[in-house]
């Protein structure tokens, strides 16, 4: 499988010089979408096992916590969330105030923004948005976009982003 830089054909002192101090798997997904099992428990745990962060959708209906991208799939507990490798993307307004409460859950909140503040200050941003160095590339493999300037990545393909 090409990497991410030579499928861009990008030269080989580009991908020596880009060097995210984090790379996030988006929902779980390493190697492309998995639409099967993105953000069960099981999955977004692997993710961890091989040194990803790991953006999770997070739901909270009638004093339950879930994951699930569209609608709450996985019925979790609190502590689940509080995993400082977790970014969790809370899907309702409910799972932003619960998660609020909880300075150990790393949390933010965003539909279709350029760019969101998470609880921890970093700048959680759209494809193909101004990056800076607090800044995490969402799906940088929709648009390529000064990569070295940001802080780190979010992708379904984040193992083509490692070295």
């Amino acid at each position: 499988m090409k990497s991410y830089f030579e499928e861009k054909n990008l030269s080989e002192k580009a991908t020596r010089e880009w060097d995210p101090m984090v790379t996030i798997s988006h929902r779980g997904n390493i190697n492309g979408p998995n639409v099967d099992m993105e953000n069960s428990p099981a999955y977004v745990i692997e993710a961890l096992r091989e040194g990803y962060d790991v953006e999770i959708d997070v739901w909270y209906l009638n004093k339950k916590w879930y994951l699930g991208h569209d609608d709450p799939q996985y019925e979790i507990k609190i502590d689940f969330l509080k995993n400082e490798k977790f970014w969790c993307h809370a899907k309702n307004m409910d799972a932003l105030f619960e998660m609020s409460k909880h300075p150990d859950i790393h949390y933010f909140w965003h539909q279709n923004d350029d760019v969101t503040l998470t609880s921890k200050g970093y700048l959680w941003t759209f494809p193909g948005k101004k990056l800076c160095d607090r800044s995490v590339s969402v799906l940088p493999e929709i648009d390529y976009n000064d990569l070295e300037k940001c802080y780190g990545i979010c992708s379904d393909f984040i193992e083509s982003f490692r070295k």
